[in-house]
């Protein structure tokens, strides 16, 4: 009997058996769904869903929700909520024994594993809600390489202030001959684009950022080379292996970036990203606590970085270049250059200016298998 007719006529049943190694693994993936502080009190909880030879694990906060499996030995198949966070912290302290799980009466359930026993509460399957199907249709194979690549280059420039909606994620642009992702929160824009045929046209998504943010830790330790990338009216699907992360699609209309990317920024200089990160981080000791304002001043082969405040006193540091043009005073807010250099990847950044009014941008070079640019705005200091 199907697990959801056992539900419907009220006998619902579940009794496995699984690797603890197994199911910690697949618990661990799920920990960042899960609602800490949820007033819908089924939300903390995890379904598992027997049947076959799999159990199913689905974590939930009505926004995200992931749905795992990993093999079991079904003695009986059902269903059954268990807390997710009280399941997690118990599961690590077990010895590496296979577990038992069992459905009692009133939504308990026992876990046993080696002499440990235990019951938990649980709740009614029914309360938990049910997730969308994921669509058969156009369905766009993304190399894991690549969607990893561009959250980690864009997720840190998501803006974090709830008025601004349609910045609270990132823009992904499938191409038919590339992929796209841009995100920005008014200051800073990070835009980067990778060569993959899609043969797709123009296709375009806004991503929440806790969307992304586990979207990118299920690519860390992906076992597949590709994600099967689907949407529907209001929702996103990802599948990863046997890992599916659903969200909420942004509604609303993204800024029109390709109107801010600077087309004539004819000042530029080549350094090395250690020394750059080094003398910022070092400088930014002094800045305004609240602007975190810093001087970059463009010299003949000399860039300085500096910054003072009446609280902590000033810095400076200087680094050596090949910079022949005019002379450029610009202010930045450190931790956005910061930022930039934490996810370029590469020796050496060049830098790209047209006067202390307009926006910088920079660029990582020698970065063949994707163009990465990133914008700032000035500051006035």
């Amino acid at each position: 009997m199907p697990a959801e007719a056992m539900v419907a006529t009220g006998t619902s049943t579940m009794e496995i058996t699984v690797s603890r190694s197994e199911l910690l693994r697949e618990l661990t993936a799920t920990q960042g769904v899960v609602e800490r502080k949820t007033t819908i009190p089924i939300l903390s909880n995890f379904l598992f869903e027997a049947a076959g030879d799999k159990l199913s694990i689905t974590a939930t906060d009505l926004d995200l929700s992931l749905r795992t499996s990993c093999s079991a030995k079904v003695k009986k198949e059902g269903a059954c909520t268990i807390p997710a966070r009280k399941l997690y912290d118990y599961v690590k302290l077990l010895p590496d024994v296979d577990i038992s799980v069992k459905l009692l009466e009133n939504h308990w359930v026992n876990i046993r594993a080696g002499r440990s026993n235990t019951k938990m509460v649980g709740m009614a399957r029914s309360n938990f809600p049910s997730l969308p199907a994921f669509p058969g249709a156009s369905i766009v194979k993304i190399p894991v390489a690549v969607l990893r690549t561009l959250i980690s280059k864009t997720i840190f420039a998501i803006s974090n202030e709830e008025s601004r909606y349609t910045l609270n994620g990132a823009l992904m642009v499938l191409k038919p001959e590339s992929i796209v992702m841009v995100a920005t929160d008014g200051h800073r824009l990070a835009h980067i684009e990778a060569q993959e045929k899609f043969g797709a046209n123009d296709m375009r998504t806004l991503i929440p950022k806790k969307a992304m943010s586990e979207l990118h830790s299920l690519l860390q330790n992906a076992d597949v080379d590709e994600v099967e990338f689907a949407k529907d009216e209001s929702t996103l699907f990802f599948r990863i292996g046997q890992r599916l992360l659903t969200s909420r699609q942004l509604t609303g209309q993204f800024p029109n970036y390709e109107a801010v990317l600077p087309k004539d920024n004819t000042k530029s200089v080549l350094v090395r990203c250690d020394d750059l990160n080094g003398a910022i981080q070092r400088v930014a000791q002094f800045a305004d606590e609240r602007s975190g304002a810093i001087r970059m001043r463009l010299e003949k082969n000399e860039l300085k970085v500096s910054s003072s405040s009446t609280e902590a006193g000033e810095s400076e540091d200087s680094l050596d270049t090949s910079y022949t043009g005019d002379a450029l005073t610009i202010g930045y807010n450190s931790a956005y250059l910061l930022d930039f250099l934490k996810a370029a990847d590469t020796e050496e950044v060049r830098l790209e200016f047209k006067d202390p009014q307009s926006a910088g941008q920079l660029r990582p070079e020698g970065a063949e298998d994707y163009k990465y640019r990133y914008i700032v705005m000035p500051m006035r200091i």
